[in-house]
C-alpha cells in the first residue's frame, strides 16, 4: 500500500466551527492522524449547525472526515494534563480558541514550544493578537464586511456577503499551508516555528488586487453583479426561454464573432459606441440594452451551440442543486464513501494531493467516540516510558 505524504504526523486540533477544522481535515486527507479535542458539553458547535446529512450537520461532515474525537474539559487539571500528554506525542497543534482563552490555559505558542520543543503550534483568530482588535469577536460575515469584500459583492444598491464562508476558508487554507511549511522547516533544522493566521489577514490577502487598485489608482471598484469591471461584454445574459448564461468576451476577434456568428447582429459592429473594449465599458448600459434584445431572440440551446462554434467562453448560471449533478463531478474518483454517525454518505475527494494519494477511508467521528481508546493509549505509553 502506497504511503501518504503525512502518515507519520500526529495532529491535535482544539477547534470549533470552520477555519481550524478545515486546516486539520486537509492534514488528515494527506494521512496525518488528527485527534480532535472537544468539550464534553456538546463538543464542536458546528455539530449543531443543521441536521441535513441524515441528522448530522453538513458543515461537520465537510470538515471532520478522518479525525478522532476526544472529549476533554480543559478547565480541569485532569483535562489539561491529558492534553499535554497528547501534545507530548504530537507534531502539530491547531487551535482557534481566542487568544485570551489560550493565555488563560497556558497554551500560548511560546509556552507550548517551551514545554514541547518539537511541537508546531498553529493558532487562528479573528484579528492579529498583537493588535488593538485582538479580543474583538470575529465571525465570517463580519470579516467580509470589515475587509471591504461586501462592498464588491452584489450591486451598488444592495451589497451582499458571499454565499460561502470565504473568511474561514481563506484562514483555514493559509493555516494548512503554514503548517506544512513549519513542518518542513522543523524537519530540516530542528526548530519549531509558530504559525498564526487571522481571518482578517487571510481575507485581506484575497482582497489585495482591489486594495492596490484603489490605493494606487485613486478610485475604488464598485460591485457589478455578474459583470466584469474592465471587460464588456462579460456577464449574465437571458435567453428567450428564460435560461441565463454567463458569456465572456476577451478580445476584439471574439466580439466580432459574437456579433456576426452568435447574435447575427452586424449592426453592433458598426456602432462607434462599441468599437473597442474601452468604448464598450464606457457605454456599458447601452451595450447591455442591445445585448438583452439580441440574446432574447434565441433559446439557450441555440445560443450555446453558436457560442461553442464561435469559440467563445460561456457557462450556465447554475444553482447548488445543479452542482450536485454536474458532469465534472460524475467521475467516481471525485467521491469517497465516508462513514458518519448517521451512516455512510458520499463526500468530495480532496484535490491537489501529490500523485492523487489521499486517505480514502476516514470517518466522521461521533462526539467523544475515541476518548477512551486515546486516553488508554496515553496511559500505556506513559507506563512503557517509565524507567
Amino acid at each position: 500500500m502506497a504511503r501518504l505524504a503525512l502518515d507519520d504526523l500526529v495532529v491535535v486540533g482544539i477547534e470549533q466551527a470552520l477555519a481550524a477544522p478545515l486546516a486539520t481535515r486537509q492534514l488528515a486527507d494527506l494521512g496525518a492522524r488528527v485527534i480532535k479535542v472537544e468539550h464534553p458539553d456538546g463538543g464542536d458547535f458546528a455539530r449543531g449547525y443543521d441536521t441535513a446529512v441524515g441528522g448530522v450537520s453538513s458543515a461537520f461532515v465537510w470538515l471532520n472526515r478522518g479525525k478522532e474525537s476526544v472529549q476533554l474539559d480543559l478547565k480541569t487539571k485532569a483535562g489539561l494534563a491529558a492534553l499535554h500528554a497528547l501534545l507530548g506525542h504530537a507534531d502539530v497543534l491547531v487551535a482557534n480558541l481566542s487568544p485570551r482563552v489560550l493565555g488563560e490555559l497556558g497554551l500560548t505558542a511560546s509556552e507550548l514550544t517551551t514545554r514541547h520543543p518539537r511541537l508546531v503550534v498553529c493558532t487562528i483568530s479573528g484579528y492579529d493578537p498583537a493588535g488593538s482588535w485582538a479580543e474583538r469577536k470575529a465571525y465570517d460575515a463580519l470579516i467580509q464586511a470589515e475587509t471591504g469584500l461586501m462592498a464588491l459583492t452584489g450591486t451598488a444598491e444592495a451589497p451582499a456577503k458571499t454565499g460561502i464562508s470565504v473568511a474561514d476558508i481563506a484562514a483555514g487554507s493559509v493555516a494548512f499551508a503554514g503548517v506544512l511549511s513549519a513542518i518542513r522547516h522543523r524537519d530540516r533544522t530542528g526548530e519549531s516555528l509558530p504559525v498564526h493566521v487571522s481571518l482578517f489577514g487571510a481575507l485581506a490577502e484575497w482582497m489585495a488586487y482591489p486594495l492596490y487598485y484603489t490605493a494606487y489608482g485613486g478610485t475604488a471598484p464598485v460591485p457589478m453583479g455578474t459583470a466584469h469591471p474592465t471587460i464588456a461584454p462579460y456577464g449574465a445574459v437571458c435567453c428567450a426561454d428564460g435560461e441565463r448564461l454567463m458569456v465572456a468576451v476577451q478580445n476584439e476577434r471574439e466580439w466580432q464573432r459574437l456579433c456576426a456568428e452568435v447574435l447575427e447582429t452586424p449592426t453592433l459592429l458598426a456602432d462607434p459606441r462599441f468599437s473597442s473594449n474601452a468604448q464598450r465599458v464606457a457605454n456599458r448600459k447601452q451595450l447591455d440594452e442591445q445585448l438583452m434584445v439580441a440574446f432574447g431572440r434565441y433559446a439557450a440551446a441555440v445560443v450555446v451551440a453558436r457560442l461553442d462554434a464561435a469559440r467563445i467562453a460561456w457557462s450556465r448560471l447554475n444553482g447548488v442543486s445543479d452542482l450536485a449533478e454536474h458532469p465534472e463531478l460524475a467521475l467516481p474518483a471525485r467521491w469517497l464513501a465516508t462513514r458518519t454517525p448517521a451512516g455512510t454518505v458520499r463526500t468530495l475527494a480532496p484535490v491537489g494531493t501529490p500523485g492523487e494519494r489521499y486517505a480514502k477511508s476516514g470517518a466522521v467521528p461521533a462526539l467523544g467516540e475515541h476518548t477512551e481508546r486515546v486516553l488508554a493509549e496515553l496511559t500505556e505509553t506513559t507506563t512503557t516510558e517509565r524507567p
